[in-house]
């Protein structure tokens, strides 16, 4: 399959790295041959020094007849305008980065229908809508849905003190909707036994039906923890602007602090309840004056993954200790470090936007990919095909790759857990964690 990807940015290189690695035929166009040189020494792709706009590049024999063409250029118009050429020029399917929240909310169906565009990506939203789920849910360091809400995945870090700490898995009574599905330790992916346990700073995954998670979840608040009610914001960019409202709306008081003050009016005009306020972030007597040492939460939605960083490190030191600090990042690299020095949760708005491409280009059955520790590991909702051959056999019998655990799965609208006697079916829903280098070899067992 051939995948052509214009704009060779951030974004655009994140998409080209996981296409490449699954090994899809990958064309990458920029019209910044700087731009390209990162694409072209790292990644095995082939570059096109060319306006991805273009008719004329339309009909370069790499391009013409692609079956998905990927604009994640940084304006919505040129993203749009490669879009409607590429289904003109024989391109199957279109994948447009639209940036502008409130266009995308207005003329999202007029886009689909007169703009051939198949998936609309909006990286700032998607962030905002991540991070707003996983504030709504105490303890959470990642929280998904899969199967249309029939299915909730749990990330948590595993605390010092916790209930369920250096207990074997076999001795601890879990819900029966509920699983442990993988755990994160020193960089390592461990799909757990009954003999294995939580340590201490582990990252570990629960999935499960929605409402048994939820209580769950509930073992891994620390003591101090208290209700959301002030949440800090600094950066009042697209992300800043989409989280803010959706906070509000779930009775979250929030404050925005922005040094822009054209980025705070746009702000202003969205809150109700909320303030947004023109000033520095770094400014410690600023910081103290608005009430930073009550704040639950401190989000830093900055532009800058440095400032982003030292703003985090900033909040931690004028704050209470039970204050959460999120901070969104370009750089995937940077993860790890911002973990590692005591920022509670890392999102990569790069990652989150790069998954959802991913589970358009690989199709056949799959539903949905949320790539997990910074791309090492993923949760794929796959749908069973007729023919497959892990369909029809208990899964003790169906020889599946051991980089895989099938966690849960839907049939006819109810959830289950799996076991070794299960018998998957064609139409189920199943929802798989995967070593993401083995993610070829294991989703053959299912289409």
């Amino acid at each position: 399959m051939r995948i052509v990807v214009v704009g060779a940015g951030k974004l655009g290189y994140s998409i080209a790295e996981l296409l490449s690695n699954e090994s899809f035929d990958v064309v990458v166009i920029d019209q910044d041959e700087s731009q390209l040189e990162a694409a072209k020494n790292t990644l095995d792709v082939l570059t096109i020094a060319a306006n991805g706009a273009s008719p004329i590049t339309m009909d370069e024999p790499d391009v013409k007849g692609a079956d998905i063409l990927i604009a994640v250029t940084a304006s919505d118009e040129v993203n749009m305008v490669a879009c409607i050429l590429a289904k003109k020029h024989g391109i199957k399917h279109t994948v447009a980065r639209i940036r502008d929240i409130e266009f995308l909310g207005e003329a999202k169906d007029y886009l689909k229908e007169n703009f051939d565009i198949d998936v609309m990506l909006n990286p700032e939203f998607i962030t905002a809508s991540e991070i707003n789920r996983i504030l709504m849910t105490p303890a959470a360091l990642d929280v998904e849905d899969f199967a249309h809400g029939k299915i909730r995945l749990f990330e948590t870090k595993v605390q010092r003190h916790s209930p369920l700490a250096k207990i074997p898995l076999k001795d601890i009574s879990l819900p029966k909707g509920v699983l442990a599905g993988m755990i994160f330790r020193d960089h390592r992916m461990i799909i757990p036994h009954g003999d294995d346990c939580l340590l201490p700073h582990d990252n570990a995954y629960f999935i499960g039906i929605p409402e048994e998670i939820e209580k769950f979840s509930k073992n891994f608040v620390q003591r101090d923890a208290r209700k959301l009610h002030r949440v800090v914001i600094i950066g009042a960019g697209r992300a800043g602007r989409a989280l803010a409202p959706m906070l509000e709306r779930q009775g979250v008081h929030v404050k925005v602090i922005d040094k822009d003050r054209e980025r705070c009016r746009l702000m202003a005009e969205k809150l109700v309840d909320g303030i947004a306020i023109c000033g520095d972030g770094t400014d410690i007597d600023l910081l103290i004056e608005e009430g930073i040492a009550e704040a639950d939460v401190v989000v830093c939605l900055t532009e800058d993954d440095k400032l982003n960083l030292m703003l985090a490190l900033l909040a931690r030191h004028l704050s209470k200790s039970s204050t959460k600090t999120v901070v969104r990042v370009s750089r995937n690299e940077y993860v790890e470090l911002m973990e590692k020095v005591g920022v509670d949760i890392v999102l990569s708005a790069r990652l989150l936007s790069a998954s959802e491409v991913l589970a358009f280009a690989r199709r056949g059955g799959v539903r949905k990919v949320s790539l997990l520790e910074g791309a090492k590991a993923e949760a794929v909702e796959v749908v069973m095909q007729e023919g497959a051959p892990a369909a029809g056999k208990p899964l003790m019998s169906a020889n599946l790759p051991r980089e895989c655990l099938v966690c849960a799965y839907v049939r006819d609208g109810e959830a289950a857990i799996p076991n070794g006697h299960t018998v998957l079916l064609p139409g189920d829903r199943i929802i798989l964690f995967i070593q993401i280098k083995f993610a070829q070899k294991v989703m053959a067992y299912f289409k």
